[in-house]
């Protein structure tokens, strides 16, 4: 059959089903499926057919073979849903399910209306089979394309509230989605509605309190329910009564309860859950009688059920009275109440518990199981009355007393119905404990009591007992605070000690405390308690006072390792690393293989490390490294199994990649290498490779995210390392590709933790990998993970930069910035950013860069600019230069952090040229030439000829500079000297080796190449200095005439041309020679040169009146503009009276002190000066002046100075005026009163960041003998110094604090402090400095102690004589020799030092000896 043939047939078959001749219509399908076994049209034809022939089978199969071939057709499902949907069979529901789940997939985005219609009967089908779950998703899903649609508010609300319809109210014992679902759509129904308040409205909102009611975990929603409800229908009091009765009947009756019955009693004062409410708050406060005044009057309100609870509470109100006969009268009236009950509602199970209660009340046992059990067979779902029940057999005859099954199957019954029946699980508990001997389930059971009801004491205690027994002390807090709170002071040890401690584990640390040092007040020398309130102080983070606690057990029990390793472990959280050393080490001498104690010495040390590393003590780090490697491996020896320690191995071998290869040598403990003894000498890749392996075995012991996250930087390392080395690219490779593996892993493990995102976008974005979009991403999750992040920030900003997206480099750093303006990588970014674009705040960028902390980066950087700067010669006289160098002292600056750079990375050649460049700018040429050999070495075997020629230019250059000509020279010749710079090079190390003729030549050839008229005329110059060199006047008056007939001619070309002059005496030459540079010279520059060359001149020419009057025009030249200059004359003169005032003659000049201060102050007035600059530069001016007046004797003009200029913003001053006054004081000698002296204390505490000020309150002390407070302001003022950083403050204290010392120990005053505060003093002295007055000391401390001992000869012959040592320590050490040497007798070494004496003019030794040879 042809393709014709068969559409031929369909048509037909289509036909004759119009004509409703089936029979015929299934010849022709059959006839087409003979030709195509899989035409769709022709099965579903036949489905049709068979479905009007009624034949169902032959049917589904031919619907079912259509949907088969193209399940995604309509037709075939439209049949089977048609054919299902007229059969009867009950299996085909199932089948229906499926048919209608794939109509509603093919309507879905073809059909909205036909998919409604399916939607529809699907649901029906669901909640005819009670398949709630499923009718309320579907239902949801219609109302979302309806929403979707633009259906109306109208349409929407008729939706929700038939999906409300459509389930029914069991749906509580459906499952908890079901029940969220149906609260969801009363939500949307109540919310939907468009009459609002109406009577449908208000049915509804009902309806959903009465739904939410059912479910006990919905209080919040209830509540939130029933108090929208009263705002919309104020005089309602329907939702209040909801609430009311669900408080009463949870149990939970807050002041939230007796807020909301007190408001429905305002409403309706007989309603029935108001009345029982308020008898539930009297009950609890024990108002028995108005309890059951209350809930008498609910007698005839209300439902049965809540006329069974005010009946219930009515007759525990009754029992509790106090009153016996009127209690037993109650009970009687309430059992005839009862019994009426039981027989007008014999069906009411509350008739028959409140029957069952009143006989348990009377004991009554047999009788109140009956009525128990009655109650139950009417309403078995009652927690109550089963516990009553198993109440009754707990406590019936002695056979249901030793067989407490019965009442145990009760209990249980009554728990799990209601969970929060809090005397039931109290009974369960005395059952497992007392008769199945289950401590840890009764003691769930007392806890579980307890918790529901804090008022039961006999399930609190019981808690207790059984938590301490098994060692759970939390149920037992609320025994202890009970017993706590009625102890007295200094008792109760036992309570406080222990609830101390669970506050402490319950992370309360103020509690903990609290209860601890009340502890110790009751035993103040129990260890244990220190070390709890220990640990407690460091749990809130109190690490100083738990240092304390700590210390203070250990002193109680030396034995403790346990209060010496937490003193440790807290020194080292302070970060005194030092401190904490040395516990770890007291530690292990008790205990050699103390692991924590090996652990913390190890991690120390890493910490010391790592603060040397930021400092770049790279030499420190690789000390600290091997310490800590050591402890490590030690710790790891005795525990193997702790991954934290093989962690830490990991780290400490990783440590060291940003060090130079060249520096690390580690030596490593062969145990650690598998090797049984001996240490072994680990490189740097070695090391690395060490550190990857210890983070391996780390992560087969614990695998973290934090470890993983390591390893993979590692192995990044390692790449690193190898990449620098030139190794193999395959292994290169390989380790970065394990890197980002593990860095992946660490992020599948913690995808939140922005740490590892960071990590994964470095190694990504690496040269190596150049995964750029991975990169990417990593940061941008880094960001999401974590927003204050400026590490990721800045990682992005650097991709950015990489890929030379510089807008968007740009915004990431400058996000970074903001995030934290003094991190600073993301300003070594902008600065990046600035140089790329061209900008001229590049160098300031890369200047704020080595101002926030060093950086290889920002050094180098900041260096190339200064040094670009310094070698642009034509910018001298700019603004910017003056700034950028001269103001921001750029010199010394990048010459410091350049020193660090290298220290580190010691391969980069153009650092280490720099670093020369600089070196010579600060004339420190040995440095210089330093820098420029290691350049050289470096550039030895490289290919770049270029570079090393001019490496070696700069290397010859700067041996010249030092005197080394011959090396100097060997340099230069090593080069091509095809350029001008090496021959002129050459040539002048020949001229200073003395080499004239070669330095001639040389000279000349260089002449030969110069182009400008500048390097013209220095040539011409020098060589002109040769030939003078050479007596040839002549000839070298010929070069300078040349030099000086350039265009261009050079200051130092006119210079020599009238020095020669002068030299020959030539006035001629000399005048002419200084008419034209005075020409080529501005009139303030080099003032000093000029005045002396034209005074020469002037001389010369027999002018000595001009002579006088070039100098007198130079001086004020210098001196009239400048008030700093005249500050400067000041400070001058003022020096030069202090000499005269110490050596006792007479000044020069007088009376110059107010003169200068008046002048300062004019001048400072004439110029455009900072308001800071001329407060600073006057009050500095007073000083001296109030000084040089106090030292000459002239106190009153002192003092009447300083009270007029003396204010409380020149603290300074004030001190000058208190020193003013007491001088006088203490010439008398006199006893100063308290009142003075606590006065004096705090002027120098007003002006307390004063080094000198402090000096001059100790000497106070030391005038009145209080020489301990002497000491402390000697020690205040060397903690000042230290922490400004001042030299000469912390050599002055240490020298003013030795001497205080030795004043006392010549005293001859016993107490072992004071010699060796002498020794401490001078000893930290002598590291400062080389120090000849410490060295003195030392030697006085030793003749104090022992005058006669050789070793005091020795020391006082070091400081005589030997040379360095100032002419003033020597004659007082002199002259204690002298003393020694005439009581040991030796006349030989007496005529000896008499003779150096005598060639030294020291009178005062030599009255001493002839002191001592009259005597002896």
């Amino acid at each position: 059959m042809s393709n014709k043939e068969v559409k031929a047939a369909l048509k037909s078959a289509r036909d004759a089903i119009r004509n409703k001749e089936y029979k015929e219509a299934l010849k022709h399908c059959k006839a087409v499926l003979k030709q195509e076994k899989n035409n769709y049209n022709a099965w579903v034809f036949i489905g049709l057919a068979a479905t009007e022939l009624e034949q169902p089978d032959q049917a589904q199969s031919a619907y079912k073979k259509a949907a088969e071939l193209e399940p995604g057709q309509l037709l075939a499902w439209q049949g089977l849903a048609n054919l299902y949907e007229k059969s009867n069979q009950a299996d085909v529901k199932e089948n229906l399910f499926n048919v209608y789940q794939k109509l509603l997939e093919l309507y879905e985005s073809t059909d909205t209306q036909k998919w409604c219609e399916v939607c529809v009967k699907l649901v029906e089908l669901y909640h005819q089979e009670k398949k709630y779950l499923e009718v309320a998703r579907t239902w949801h899903k219609l109302i979302q394309i309806k929403q979707e649609e633009g259906a109306g508010n109208a349409e929407l609300h008729q939706l929700w509230k038939r999906l409300i319809q459509l389930l029914p109210d069991s749906t509580q014992n459906q499952d908890n989605e079901t029940q969220q679902l149906l609260l969801t759509s009363f939500e949307h129904a109540v919310n939907s509605a468009d009459m609002v308040p109406s009577e449908d409205h208000e049915k509804l909102y009902k309806n959903f309190i009465q739904c939410l009611s059912k479910f006990p975990h919905e209080t919040a929603r209830l509540k939130k329910a029933c108090d929208d409800m009263m705002v919309l229908y104020p005089t309602m009091s329907y939702p209040l009564e909801v609430r009311c009765l669900h408080f009463i009947q949870s149990g939970d009756f807050t002041e939230e309860a007796l807020r909301c019955c007190c408001r429905l009693m305002e409403m309706d004062s007989s309603s029935s859950p108001g009345l029982i409410g308020l008898g539930i708050k009297f009950l609890q406060e024990k108002k028995y009688e108005e309890a059951v005044k209350r809930l008498t009057e609910d007698d005839d309100g209300g439902n049965l059920q809540q006329k069974y609870i005010a009946l219930r509470l009515k007759a525990e109100a009754l029992i509790k009275i106090a009153d016996a006969d009127a209690a037993e009268e109650a009970i009687s009236t309430l059992e005839q109440v009862a019994q009426q009950l039981v027989l007008s509602h014999p069906h009411l199970a509350e008739a028959h518990a409140l029957e069952g209660l009143i006989y348990y009340t009377q004991k009554n046992y047999q009788q109140a199981e009956r009525s128990f059990q009655r109650a139950i067979e009417r309403k078995a779902e009652t927690a109550e009355y089963h516990h009553y029940l198993g109440l009754t057999y707990w406590f019936m005859g002695e056979e249901i007393r030793k067989d407490k099954t019965k009442a145990l199957t009760q209990f249980l019954k009554a728990a799990k119905l209601d969970s929060y029946m809090g005397s039931v699980f109290c009974y369960l508990g005395h059952y497992y404990r007392d008769v199945a001997g289950d401590k840890s389930r009764a003691r769930g059971c007392y806890k579980k009591a307890f918790e529901l009801d804090r008022t039961d004491g006999e399930a609190g205690a019981a808690a207790v007992d059984l938590s301490v027994e098994l060692g759970d002390t939390e149920t037992a807090l609320a025994i202890l605070t009970a017993v706590t709170e009625r102890a007295s002071a200094g008792t109760a040890k036992w309570a406080w000690l222990r609830r101390g401690l669970y506050y402490l584990r319950a992370s309360q640390h103020s509690q903990a405390v609290a209860d601890l040092q009340a502890a110790l007040r009751a035993d103040p020398k129990d260890s244990n308690c220190w070390e709890s309130l220990g640990e407690a102080y460091l749990s809130r983070g109190g690490y100083t006072t738990a240092l304390k606690s700590f210390m203070k057990a250990s002193e109680l029990n030396p034995e403790s390792i346990y209060s010496i390793y937490k003193a440790a472990s807290i020194e080292q959280i302070l970060g005194k690393y030092k401190d904490a050393i040395a516990e770890y080490q007291q530690i292990l001498k008790k205990s050699k293989e103390y692991v924590p104690a090996l652990k913390g010495l190890g991690e120390c040390y890493l910490m010391m490390a790592r603060a040397a590393l930021a400092d770049y003590l790279d030499g420190r780090v690789l000390d600290y490294v091997e310490q800590a490697l050591e402890y490590f491996t030690r710790a790891t020896k005795h525990r193997p199994d702790v991954s934290c320690l093989w962690k830490l191995l990991g780290d400490a071998c990783t440590i060291v990649h940003v060090i130079s290869s060249s520096r690390v040598n580690v030596k490593v403990l062969g145990s650690l290498l598998g090797q049984n003894k001996g240490k072994q000498m680990l490189k740097k890749s070695e090391l690395l490779s060490l550190g990857g392996r210890c983070y391996g075995r780390a992560l087969k012991l614990m695998s973290s995210p934090n470890t993983w996250c390591d390893l993979g930087i590692n192995y990044y390392r390692q790449a690193q390392h190898l990449t620098a080395a030139n190794s193999d690219t395959n292994e290169i490779s390989e380790l970065l590709e394990k890197s980002l593996q593990c860095l992946k892993k660490a992020v599948r493990l913690d995808s939140k933790n922005h740490l590892y995102w960071n990590a994964l976008g470095v190694v990504a974005c690496c040269s190596g990998v150049g995964n750029y979009a991975l990169a990417q991403h990593s940061f941008i999750k880094s960001v999401q993970a974590e927003q204050i992040n400026v590490v990721a920030w800045t990682n992005l900003g650097v991709l950015y930069l990489a890929t030379e997206n510089i807008q968007q480099a740009h915004e990431a750093f400058k996000v970074a910035q903001s995030l934290e303006p003094s991190y600073l990588m993301c300003w070594i970014g902008q600065a990046l950013i600035a140089e790329a674009v061209g900008s001229y705040e590049t160098m300031d960028l890369f200047r704020h860069t080595t101002e926030l902390s060093m950086h290889t980066e920002g050094a180098k950087g900041y260096a190339h600019w200064v040094c670009s700067t310094l070698q642009d010669k034509t910018n001298r006289e700019t603004e910017l230069y003056r700034y950028n160098i001269v103001q921001m002292n750029a010199i010394p600056a990048a010459h410091v952090v350049l020193s660090k750079y290298t220290e580190r990375i010691q391969n980069d050649v153009s650092a280490f040229t720099m670093l020369g460049y600089l070196n010579e700018h600060l004339q420190l040429t040995k440095q210089a030439t330093n820098a420029y050999q290691r350049a050289v070495s470096l550039l030895k075997n490289s290919e770049d000829k270029e570079k090393y020629n001019t490496s070696m230019q700069n290397y010859g250059r700067s041996l010249c500079a030092i005197g080394q000509y011959d090396k100097a020279i060997q340099a230069y010749m090593s080069t091509p000297l095809t350029e001008l710079d090496s021959i002129v090079g050459v040539a002048l190390a020949y001229f200073k080796k003395g080499l004239l003729q070669d330095s001639i030549k040389a000279y000349e050839t260089a002449l030969s190449l110069a182009e400008s008229e500048q390097d013209k005329a220095h040539i011409l110059t020098a060589l002109a200095i040769m030939e003078y060199k050479q007596n040839k006047v002549d000839a070298a008056k010929t070069l300078l005439f040349k030099c000086s007939l350039l265009k261009e001619p050079t200051i130092e070309s006119l210079h020599a041309l009238c020095a020669l002059g002068l030299a020959k005496q030539d006035a001629t030459l000399a005048t002419a020679a200084l008419k034209e540079l005075l020409k080529h010279t501005k009139s303030k520059d080099n003032i000093y040169e000029r005045c002396l060359i034209t005074s020469a001149v002037y001389a010369l020419q027999g002018r000595n009146v001009g002579v006088q009057r070039q100098a007198s025009k130079a001086v004020h030249r210098c001196v009239v503009y400048d008030p700093a200059t005249w500050a400067v004359l000041m400070g001058a003169c003022h020096a030069e009276n202090t000499v005269v005032y110490l050596n006792n003659t007479q000044p020069k000049k007088r009376n110059l002190e107010m003169t200068l201060v008046a002048t300062v102050s004019a001048k400072t007035k004439e110029k455009d000066l900072s308001a800071e600059y001329i407060q600073a530069l006057e009050v500095w001016s007073l000083c001296q002046a109030i000084t040089g007046l106090k030292e000459t004797g002239r106190i009153t003009e002192a003092e009447a100075l300083c009270t007029k200029v003396c204010c409380p913003n020149h603290p300074d001053l004030f001190l000058l005026l208190r020193q003013v006054q007491c001088k006088q004081l203490f010439q008398s000698h006199k006893e100063l009163p308290d009142a003075i002296l606590e006065e004096l204390h705090k002027t120098v505490m007003s002006n307390s960041t004063s080094v000198t000020a402090w000096h001059w309150l100790a000497k106070v002390y030391q005038s009145q003998r209080m020489m301990v407070a002497a000491e402390m302001c000697y020690r205040k003022s060397l903690q000042l110094a230290s922490q400004q950083g001042s030299w000469n403050g912390k050599l002055s204290s240490l020298l003013r604090l030795a001497m205080l010392a030795l004043e006392i120990c010549m005293a001859n005053i016993s107490n072992d402090h004071w010699p060796s505060l002498v020794q401490e003093a001078t000893t930290e002295a002598l590291k400062l400095f080389f120090c000849p007055l410490a060295v003195l000391l030392q030697a006085l401390l030793q003749y104090n102690r022992k005058m006669g001992a050789r070793e005091t000869r020795r020391m006082l012959e070091r400081v005589v004589y030997q040379p360095g040592y100032p002419e003033t320590i020597v004659s007082v050490a002199r002259w204690y020799l002298l003393r020694h040497l005439y009581a040991k007798d030796d006349y030989e070494l007496i005529d000896a030092l008499v003779a150096n004496a005598k060639a030294n003019g020291d009178t005062r030794s030599l009255e001493l000896d002839k002191k001592l040879s009259a005597s002896a």
